[in-house]
This record gives structure tokens, C-alpha cells and sequence, in this order.
């Protein structure tokens, strides 16, 4: 039988051997969380001629994830048709970009096919006809076997949805969660519009399944910016930000011309670096910023001129991490820190 001493004792050793395991716990979701946080720009391509090759964007160096823009026919029976302008003809394989998508990923540059858009044909008609669709999806772009790409492993799916049924999208996303734990992990985006809460995608949204949510600041009047007054784009970037989970990244999506939204939103870089990143830079679930599209990029330098005011100081990134790790449960700081910062492995 132990002595009170020793019971003492063994309860003072086991309650040191728990705080180091906490601390170690907590030291290593911080380290993993400043290894991951590569504050970046996310690019639309796919829509003009003139918005060059995906080997060209990739060598610039300007960005985390390039979405192929986009399969714009798909669900209720329709045969999936995509629209990328002159780079590939609708309704044929477009094997040529295997290579150039390869390439992007060997430099660290997220590749993700994005579904829907202002224009297209699209909807889903039932639960079942959403996993037909992720299946469709995964066999075809995720799991490396030969699709319209060749043989190529996307990292992501990215939901522009515009139009059509606002209906079962979520089941969508929880079908294609589900594939991606049977086997190899990729990368789910949203991308809303500003005026809250999003007509199509909101219940999707509510599932918390999104890596990354794109929310798009442009051609939402009453959300966006205008004539140098930032008050309504950074209230709706508060209202974002507060609504989804700490792990669904946020970016703030812009247009990189001023032709690239008719109805407004753009806003210059040296106003953006000014006026408007020194503030949600300070948010904890802060990605970085959304460009729509890469033809205006080019056109404007837009990437060229944002790049370094998009990234966070390491000093300000820390005391974020801190936050959102003691604003959570260990759990949902596990949970987070292997749905976004555990690197995910590519069979390739």
C-alpha cells in the first residue's frame, strides 16, 4: 500500500507529465500552423485567350492556388462540359494540360477545378444525383486515373456557384468529404458572394467542410468597396470571417481590373495595400486575397504590385495562431490543424 507521500507524489508527476504533454501539443499546433500560413493570392484562369499557359502564371511566383475557370455544364442528367475559353474545346479532352498542371504543383502552387460560374448550364436535381457528381468529379480529376486532363491528381474543387437551384449542394460537399477520407485528401473552396448570407451556397457553407472560402467583393454594391470609402467591404469582411469556423481560410476576392466587374468593387493596389489588407490582415482565419481574373492580372500587374502587402508579418501570424488555438477546444484545434495544415500527400 502507498504512502500519502507517494500517492503525492505519483499525482504530482502525473499532473507535470499532462501540462508538458499539453504544452508540447500546443507548441506543435503552432509550429505546424506557422509552417502553413503562406498568406497568398488565389487566381481564376481560364477565361480569355490572352491570360497565357499555367506553366506561364506558376513561374511568376505570385500565387498559392490557380482554379481552372471552369466546368460550367453539369448535374440533372447534362453530360459535364467545361468552358476555358480558346485553351481547350468544349466536350474534348484537353490532355495538354496535364503538364502544365504537374508543373504548377511541383512549385507549391494549389491546382483546383472550379464548378459553375456566371455562366453555364448547371444544378443538382437530388442527394444522388450529388454523388453522381462527386463521383464523376473524383474518378475524373482527383484520383490520378485518366480524365479529360490525362492522368493528373487535381488538389481541389471550388464551388462558383451563380445560378441555377440553390438545392443539394451540400450533399455535394459531403460527398465529396466523403471521398476524400477514403483515400487521399484534396482541398473543397467555396467562393460566395459578399451580400450575406449567400443565396446558392450558404447551406453548403454550413456544413464546414471548405478549406477555403473565396468571398467575392465585387458586383455587391452594398458590400464592396467604393470611391475610396472601405466601411462597407470591411464589415462584410467582419460578418465573413465571424460566421464561418477558425479553420475555413478566408480571402478577400477582388477584381484585378476595373473591367473585370461591371457593376464595381474594384479598388486599386496602392489602396488595397493602404487602406484595407493592414486591417483584415489582423483577422485569425485571414487566407490572403482572390483575383478574378488572371487576362486582367496580366494586363493590370495586379499580382505584381499586391504580392508582398498580401503576406503577414510572423509576429502577427503567431499572435493569430495563439488565438485561434486557446479560442477553441483541443479538439476542434486537432480537427483544424489536420483539415488545413497538415500537408496532404499526392500519390504522384
Amino acid at each position: 500500500m502507498l504512502s500519502a507521500n507517494n500517492k503525492t507524489a505519483m499525482a504530482s508527476n502525473k499532473s507535470s507529465r499532462t501540462h508538458q504533454a499539453l504544452a508540447l501539443l500546443l507548441f506543435f499546433l503552432l509550429t505546424l500552423s506557422s509552417a502553413h500560413a503562406k498568406d497568398g493570392i488565389a487566381m481564376y484562369w481560364g477565361q480569355k485567350n490572352g491570360d497565357g499557359t499555367l506553366t506561364s502564371i506558376c513561374d511568376t511566383g505570385n500565387f498559392e492556388i490557380v482554379n481552372l475557370a471552369s466546368l460550367s455544364t453539369f448535374g440533372c442528367g447534362r453530360t459535364p462540359e467545361w468552358n476555358f475559353a480558346g485553351h481547350c474545346r468544349p466536350w474534348s479532352r484537353c490532355k495538354k494540360l496535364a503538364p502544365e498542371i504537374k508543373h504548377c504543383q511541383r512549385n507549391g502552387v494549389k491546382v483546383f477545378l472550379s464548378l459553375g460560374g456566371a455562366d453555364g448550364f448547371y444544378s443538382l436535381c437530388s442527394p444522388e444525383d450529388a454523388k453522381s457528381v462527386s463521383d464523376y468529379l473524383y474518378n475524373n480529376f482527383l484520383s490520378g486515373r485518366k480524365g479529360p486532363f490525362g492522368s493528373v491528381y487535381l488538389d481541389g474543387i471550388d464551388l462558383d456557384i451563380e445560378g441555377g437551384s440553390n438545392l443539394y449542394w451540400d450533399d455535394l460537399a459531403r460527398g465529396l468529404d466523403t471521398r476524400r477520407k477514403q483515400d487521399r485528401y484534396f482541398y473543397l473552396s467555396a467562393a460566395p458572394e459578399c451580400s450575406f448570407t449567400d443565396h446558392y451556397l450558404d447551406t453548403a457553407i454550413r456544413t464546414w467542410l471548405f478549406d477555403y472560402i473565396f468571398v467575392q467583393f465585387y458586383n455587391n454594391p452594398p458590400c464592396q468597396y467604393s470611391n475610396g470609402d472601405a466601411s462597407r467591404l470591411l464589415s462584410s469582411w467582419n460578418t465573413w470571417t465571424s460566421y464561418v469556423k477558425r479553420n475555413n481560410t478566408v480571402f478577400m476576392g477582388l477584381p484585378a481590373g476595373p473591367d473585370a466587374a461591371p457593376s464595381g468593387g474594384y479598388i486599386s493596389p496602392q489602396d488595397l495595400c493602404t487602406k484595407v489588407l493592414p486591417t483584415i490582415k489582423h483577422t485569425p482565419n485571414y487566407g490572403g486575397v482572390m483575383l478574378w481574373d488572371r487576362y486582367r492580372d496580366i494586363t493590370n500587374h495586379y499580382g505584381d504590385q499586391i504580392k508582398d502587402c498580401v503576406e503577414v508579418d510572423d509576429s502577427v501570424r503567431g499572435s493569430q495562431t495563439l488565438m485561434a488555438t486557446l479560442s477553441n477546444t483541443v479538439y476542434e484545434c486537432v480537427s483544424a490543424a489536420f483539415n488545413r495544415i497538415v500537408p496532404k500527400l499526392r500519390p504522384f
